[in-house]
C-alpha cells in the first residue's frame, strides 16, 4: 500500500463522552488520503473499546495503547515519529474537525510552500450552546509577536510540514502550555499561518483548575518569556531591570511604586530595541506592550512623588497614554 499524504494525530485520555463524534470528524473528511494515529493513554473509561471498534471497521486508524500514563505532550511526540506522510494534522479528542478542514490546509500549504505550519481560526462552543469565534492573526510577522503576549496558534487546528518539523518536539517541562512553547520556538525557523476561517469547533470545558495546575502555567510563562527577550530583545535573564522586562510582556497588577518604573522604563526600552531591528510588527508589539504599561500604573498599589516625577519625565511617552481622569486621579493620590 503506498504511504498516506497526511498523518493524524490524536491523544486520549478518558474522552468517552465525546470520542466517536470526533473521530466521526476525522473519518468524515472531504480528503481521505490519511493515517489517523490515535494514543490511548491508558484511559480509566471506556475509551479504549470505542477506539478498537473504529479501529477494527476502518484500516485508517493506527491504535498505540500506552499501558503507562505518559500525557499528552509525550503521546504527540510519538504519533510524529510514528506518521508516515508528508503531512501531519493534529486533533484532541473532544474537539470536532469542519469536513473539508484538510482539504483547505492541505490546499493552502501546497500552493504557499514557503509555510511550514498552518493553523485556522476556530469556533469556542460551549454546554449551553453559545458559540464564538476566534480569531488569530494570519500572517507570519504577526504571529511572532503576538507570541510575545498570548499564543496566537489553535494547536488542535494545526497541519504542518513533516519536513519543516524536523527534530522539534513538544517539551513535557512546559505542561500544560507546551503547544505555547513549542509552536513559540518553532516560528524561528519556519513561516507559520493561520487561514482566515473556522474549521475546528473547539469544546469549552467549565472546570476548575488546580492550584498545582496554575503553579505550572506560570512557571512555564516565565520560561517563555525569558527565551522570548533573549531571541527577540537580546536581554539576558540575568540582567538587572528582568522582572521590569517581563511585567512589561505580561500584566501584574498591585505592583510597588519602584516596580511600576521599572515596568515602564522596561517597555520602553523594548520599544526602542524592536525600532531598531525591525523583525516584528512594531504596530503590534507598541500597542501590546504600552497597554501593559498603562495598566500597570492605573493598577499600581501605590502612588508617591517618586513614581508621579519619573511618569511627568522619563515615563511621560507612556503617562501620556493614560486617560486624563485617571492621570488626574493618581496626581492626587501621589501627592
Amino acid at each position: 500500500m503506498s504511504q498516506p499524504i497526511l498523518s493524524v494525530v490524536m491523544p486520549v485520555y478518558n474522552a468517552e463522552k465525546y470520542l466517536q463524534e470526533t473521530i466521526d470528524s476525522i473519518l468524515n473528511q472531504d480528503f481521505t488520503d490519511f493515517q489517523l494515529i490515535i494514543l490511548n493513554d491508558k484511559s480509566t473509561d471506556n475509551s479504549k473499546a470505542i477506539i478498537e471498534k473504529n479501529a477494527a471497521s476502518d484500516s485508517r486508524i493506527v491504535f498505540v495503547d500506552k499501558v503507562e500514563n505518559v500525557g499528552p505532550a509525550r503521546l504527540r511526540n510519538e504519533g510524529f515519529s510514528l506518521s508516515t506522510g508528508e503531512f501531519i494534522a493534529l486533533m484532541d479528542a473532544d474537539d470536532i474537525s469542519k469536513p473539508n478542514r484538510f482539504t483547505k490546509q492541505l490546499e493552502f500549504l501546497r500552493t504557499h510552500p514557503e509555510i511550514g505550519v498552518c493553523g485556522t481560526f476556530y469556533t469556542l462552543f460551549k454546554p449551553d450552546g453559545k458559540r464564538k469565534l476566534i480569531s488569530l492573526p494570519t500572517e507570519h510577522i504577526d504571529i511572532k509577536t503576538d507570541f510575545l503576549f498570548y499564543n496566537p496558534i489553535g494547536n488542535p487546528t494545526i497541519m504542518l510540514r513533516k519536513a519543516a518539523l524536523k527534530d522539534f518536539r513538544f517539551d513535557n517541562d512546559f505542561v500544560p502550555i507546551e503547544d505555547y512553547e513549542l509552536w513559540d520556538r518553532i516560528s524561528a525557523f519556519t513561516v507559520l499561518a493561520n487561514l482566515p476561517e473556522s474549521l475546528l469547533d473547539y469544546r469549552w470545558h467549565n472546570t476548575n483548575i488546580s492550584q498545582t495546575k496554575i503553579d505550572n502555567v506560570n512557571r512555564s510563562l516565565r520560561n517563555i518569556r525569558l527565551a522570548q527577550l533573549q531571541f527577540h530583545f537580546g536581554i539576558a535573564a540575568n540582567d538587572s531591570n528582568i522582572e521590569g522586562y517581563l511585567n512589561a510582556l505580561d500584566f501584574k497588577r498591585g505592583l510597588s511604586a519602584e516596580a511600576v518604573m521599572n515596568t515602564v522604563k522596561a517597555a520602553q526600552k523594548l520599544i526602542e530595541i524592536s525600532r531598531a531591528s525591525g523583525t516584528l510588527n512594531q504596530k503590534i508589539l507598541e500597542k501590546q506592550v504600552n497597554q501593559i504599561a498603562v495598566r500597570t500604573i492605573r493598577k499600581s498599589k501605590e502612588f508617591n512623588k517618586t513614581l508621579l516625577k519619573y511618569l511627568r519625565n522619563e515615563g511621560k511617552p507612556v503617562f501620556q497614554k493614560v486617560r486624563w481622569f485617571d492621570r488626574l486621579l493618581i496626581m492626587l493620590k501621589a501627592l
